[in-house]
């Protein structure tokens, strides 16, 4: 963050928010810090604070922390929970509030979070960026990467020079904001109708029934981090890429539901239909669940079986997989 910050000149129009996992009792100083690398103003963030532009925010130890109505709101750190993504949290919240103006960036940290949250970014139609092999620690931005949800992977300067540019692309970021927004009857132009069929000859799949104010706010996104500026600007281009085809479709099909979205069904599975199941079975015999029209692909049971009190010693679920319609 401090060598982003000592590229990214003080005077955009965006606001910046850096959210660390921090021990709850830890003496942070990382608005001292980060205020010797920039001449914007670094504050550590408080309950309530409006956001501003040209001002970074730092998040303080012991919280979480979300972004609503344009103020920062903190959130008491459950110091029992084994996992925690602070970074997944924020980014949520900035998706939903923000959509099209959200910018999220991975930089160098251990483990996956920031993966859902860039996720959700990218479904809202905003940005996403992660640290490249410059990265200490690898495994966050990596994570991010390998998931398929980061636009754009470069050095902390190149994400510096890269924010500079879409802060002077609000022009675009309103077509986006307009695509989400628009009749679904108005959208059906001769340029969108070509890029779909030429997306149809390519990858095989038809997304003329598709909800066309997604599928223009997702080609407009392209367009922004292309630098074009037209429809018939990203045609061309996806005619003479012959990768773009191919990415388009993997950005009109990404997919942010979370698998456990029903706590009460899963709790209800949990406490009565599988210890049904598991007491007629032996325990060296398998218990097998089918998932019908799991589209995220997880395999993962939340549960660990001793939580069940059972002796089976196997449980697996095999998801299916579908097209999800958006």
């Amino acid at each position: 963050m401090s060598e982003l910050l000592s590229h990214v000149p003080p005077s955009t129009g965006l606001a910046y928010v850096y959210i660390q996992h921090l021990s709850p009792g830890y003496n942070s100083q990382l608005d001292i810090i980060l205020s010797a690398k920039t001449s914007m103003l670094v504050l550590k963030a408080a309950h309530l604070m409006p956001v501003q532009t040209d001002e970074v925010y730092v998040i303080p130890p012991g919280a979480d922390m979300e972004v609503v109505d344009g103020v920062l709101v903190l959130i008491p750190r459950k110091l029992g929970s084994k996992i925690h993504r602070p970074i997944d949290q924020f980014f949520k919240s900035l998706a939903e509030r923000q959509k099209v103006g959200a910018i999220g960036i991975v930089l160098s940290g251990m483990a996956s979070d920031g993966t859902l949250g860039l996720k959700a970014i990218k479904m809202a139609g905003g940005i996403t960026i992660a640290q490249d092999e410059s990265a200490a620690f690898k495994s966050m931005p990596q994570s991010a990467v390998s998931e398929g949800v980061v636009d754009m992977v470069l050095s902390p300067k190149e994400i510096a020079l890269e924010l500079v540019r879409l802060s002077k692309r609000a022009n675009t970021l309103g077509l986006i904001a307009e695509a989400a927004e628009s009749d679904e009857e108005d959208t059906a132009d001769e340029d969108l109708k070509q890029i779909l069929l030429f997306v149809k000859s390519s990858v095989g799949v038809d997304f003329t029934q598709y909800k066309k104010s997604t599928i223009r706010r997702r080609i407009i996104r392209r367009m922004l981090l292309y630098k074009l500026e037209a429809l018939g600007d990203y045609l061309s281009y996806v005619k003479q890429h012959a990768m773009e085809a191919n990415t388009l479709y993997a950005d009109l099909l990404i997919n942010v539901t979370s698998f456990f979205r029903d706590p009460p069904v899963m709790d209800h599975l949990k406490q009565q239909i599988l210890p049904q199941i598991i007491s007629i079975k032996f325990p060296s015999e398998p218990v097998r669940i089918w998932v019908a029209g799991c589209s995220t692909g997880q395999k993962h049971i939340r549960w660990p079986l001793s939580s069940l009190n059972c002796s089976v010693k196997r449980l697996s679920v095999c998801p299916s997989r579908f097209l999800p319609l958006i």
